[in-house]
């Protein structure tokens, strides 16, 4: 829906105002913030349709009005104005933590530099490991019942169970373990993936079925360490937030979003998939916990490729054009370290 340009101009003096001090917006100081040699009355329609569009909405209790999630949107999207900061100061200030020292400590710190420069939680999201097994063995243990046992290059073992609707005999669990071990080993998981679509034509279809089998469950077992795929920094910072920490329910879902990481994981894992700087609103986006919440992401890279998101949570209320940059330059200095390891 199109707003005209002084709608537009209301809403972003309604909502950098809201951010600033966290109390409702009444038509008297949107007539000084926004400039606009507007009437109360026409200030006050203007405000009503922005309502009726649900942009913004009035709390009981006052006569001003807060932004909704689709105000914030509308606002991140297309009436942001990015603080034009002093990017050459800022690396400088996270250069050294960012350099001469192993990966997962370079990710470590750039999750305390993001916590620490926006004061709220800075998170990141390990680089994937390629899940490659040296060699995979299929041991019958009742009828539809395989366990599959997975031999990662640094000798670790990992079982999973396997059930099948084929009975499968010895012999064929052999067959199928010695042709994937001949052709696969040393590759990931998601490798075999793609070159079995092509190249299992010629083998029996309940063969094929097991070793699709085996290839999804290995995948999952050796990238299933997802707890630790997430670095978070700072989670004390959000107790200070109003906004989040007002009541026990609130607080409850605060812990139990850093407790669990699963959601935490997709939201970071869909980021990945974008290019720049993404912000997930709460109350909008189904992928944050609460709605009072919204997270600023971006990729980073390893030689060209992406490999892992990093962001900052803080409150729906945050000074996006403040934490955006921090964001971005982070992302890039992140990609820069860990491409000259």
């Amino acid at each position: 829906m199109q707003l005209d340009n002084r709608a537009r101009t209301l809403l972003k003096a309604l909502v950098e105002r809201y951010i600033a001090d966290g109390q409702p917006v009444g038509s008297r100081a949107l007539s000084k913030l926004s400039g606009l040699e507007l009437s109360p009355a026409t200030i006050r329609n203007i405000m009503a349709d922005l309502e009726e569009m649900g942009f913004v909405a009035s709390p009981h209790t006052s006569a001003g009005r807060v932004p909704t999630p689709r105000g914030y949107r509308m606002f991140v999207d297309t009436l942001l104005t990015v603080e034009a900061i002093d990017e050459s100061a800022l690396e400088g200030r996270m250069q050294n933590r960012l350099q001469n020292t192993s990966p997962q400590k370079i990710i470590t710190n750039a999750a305390q530099v993001l916590s620490s420069l926006s004061q709220f939680a800075g998170v990141v999201m390990t680089p994937r490991r390629e899940a490659v097994f040296q060699q995979i063995e299929f041991l019958r243990l009742s009828e539809k019942r395989i366990l599959l046992v997975i031999v990662d290059q640094g000798g670790d073992v990992q079982n999973r169970m396997l059930l099948t609707e084929v009975d499968y005999t010895p012999s064929q669990l052999t067959q199928a373990a010695n042709y994937i071990n001949q052709h696969y080993a040393g590759q990931s998981f998601e490798q075999v993936r793609l070159r079995l679509q092509g190249e299992l034509r010629q083998l029996r279809d309940d063969m094929t079925m097991l070793m699709q089998a085996a290839v999804e469950a290995g995948s999952d077992a050796m990238s299933e360490d997802a707890d630790n795929n997430v670095v978070i920094s700072g989670e004390r910072n959000l107790l200070s937030v109003t906004d989040l920490s007002s009541n026990m329910n609130s607080l409850r879902q605060l812990f139990d979003m850093f407790e669990k990481k699963t959601g935490l994981l997709q939201l970071l894992d869909v980021s990945s998939k974008a290019t720049g700087v993404q912000i997930f609103i709460g109350g909008e986006s189904q992928l944050v916990p609460m709605d009072d919440m919204s997270i600023v992401t971006a990729p980073y890279e390893v030689n060209g490729r992406i490999v892992g998101t990093l962001g900052v949570i803080g409150p729906t209320r945050m000074a996006y054009e403040r934490v955006i940059p921090i964001v971005d330059i982070t992302a890039k200095l992140l990609s820069s370290a860990l491409s000259q390891h």
